[in-house]
């Protein structure tokens, strides 16, 4: 295939993945206002609330509520999508042992994205919340409202469920030769600093939260060095079948040739 050929491959799948990001945002907001979608989010916050409810200060807030929930869903949505384009577009230049590495880890993308958001919803959210109403002065009085906090909830779901892909990511640039497991070894000073800042760009702006991000993608960074150590295992193993294979193919053409030359 020549390479406008794959640009315009490549072109086409992202107009489906755009699209199903409509498709997906359309029927979030749907869901979002019909069903009671929103006190489910705001469970973990009741309890600091005192008896009270998240206030809004703009007559657009519930709306604009609603959209960016409906497109966060969209997201969600799109992302089965998504990942089977990038599927489709990478599987021909890979070998069959790769691809079936591939798609694994495709179905693990899956995976990861929602145990990294569960975590940070059933987990992170509680704790932060538990840390930072501990230090309301008593002179202080306490107004939150929805808009703030939505933001950093998705902003601390999402951004779990995205840095939850690294070993993926990690593991199909290892398939595709973009990194080696030594290389990975080699820049793991430089690796910690990234995931600090990573933390720091993808949580709300706290230390605590931060922190929190930081130690599970500080394993997670060490799984995908063990996941890329195991394709090159693998890459080797299978080309080495296949010299093999190929000089037994060899051997026996020559014997063949031998014997009939006798």
């Amino acid at each position: 295939m020549l390479p406008l050929e794959h640009l315009e491959e490549l072109r086409q799948r992202i107009f489906w993945v755009l699209g199903t990001l409509v498709v997906g945002s359309v029927i979030g907001f749907v869901l979002i206002t019909r069903f009671d979608i929103l006190a489910l989010l705001i469970r973990p916050i009741q309890p600091f609330l005192n008896g009270g409810k998240l206030k809004y200060l703009s007559p657009a807030d519930p709306f604009m509520v609603a959209l960016r929930l409906s497109i966060a869903a969209g997201v969600v949505i799109a992302l089965p999508v998504a990942l089977y384009h990038l599927w489709a577009f990478i599987s021909p230049i890979l070998l069959p042992s790769e691809r079936k590495t591939v798609l694994s880890a495709l179905y693990l993308a899956g995976f990861l994205f929602l145990a990294g958001a569960a975590l940070a919803y059933l987990g992170v959210l509680p704790i932060t919340l538990q840390f930072f109403t501990k230090f309301e002065p008593g002179s202080l009085e306490q107004n939150l409202t929805i808009d703030k906090f939505l933001s950093y909830l998705m902003k601390l779901v999402l951004g779990f469920g995205v840095a939850f892909e690294t070993p993926v990511v990690m593991l199909i640039l290892g398939v595709l030769g973009i990194v080696t497991s030594e290389m990975l070894v080699r820049v793991r000073r430089f690796a910690i600093v990234i995931i600090f800042v990573v933390g720091a760009a993808l949580t709300p702006p706290d230390v605590f939260s931060q922190t929190l991000m930081a130690v599970p993608l500080l394993i997670l960074y060490e799984v995908s060095i063990w996941l890329v150590r195991w394709t090159e295992r693998r890459r080797e193993a299978a080309l080495k079948e296949d010299g093999e294979g190929e000089g037994g193919v060899g051997d026996e053409v020559e014997a063949g040739g031998q014997e009939g030359t006798a």
